[in-house]
């Protein structure tokens, strides 16, 4: 009479699924050390329908919807000068300039 001997099912696995698993868990090791390089998130100044325009004569912002036109007080950004996400060129920019009642570039007077 043979013994047989209760094996856990893991050991019955093909070779090809350990290698597979070896490399998912390699990849896993990968992404957790290098912190996700190169997918950076940024977040976008306005949401989806929306457009930014910057305080006359100060450097406060607001979003408004693309059918409307700036609230009073309020201008659209310069050409070519329009943040797009926190903290990209121009939105650095805009915390030490404003535009004057004429939309002349200005630096920002509270840019202390």
């Amino acid at each position: 009479m043979s013994r047989r001997t209760n094996r856990p099912a893991a050991s019955f696995r093909p070779a090809g699924a350990r290698l597979v698993a070896a490399a998912f868990t390699g990849a896993v090791a990968l992404v957790a050390l290098t912190g996700c390089a190169g997918m950076e998130y940024r977040e976008a100044i306005c949401s989806g329908g929306e457009y930014p325009v910057l305080s006359v004569g100060g450097t406060g912002s607001a979003c408004v919807p693309d059918k409307e036109q700036p609230p009073a007080g309020f201008a659209r950004y310069p050409e070519g000068k329009v943040p797009q996400q926190v903290d990209d060129k121009w939105d650095v920019y805009w915390n030490t300039h404003t535009v004057d009642e004429d939309g002349n570039t200005i630096d920002a007077p509270d840019a202390g």
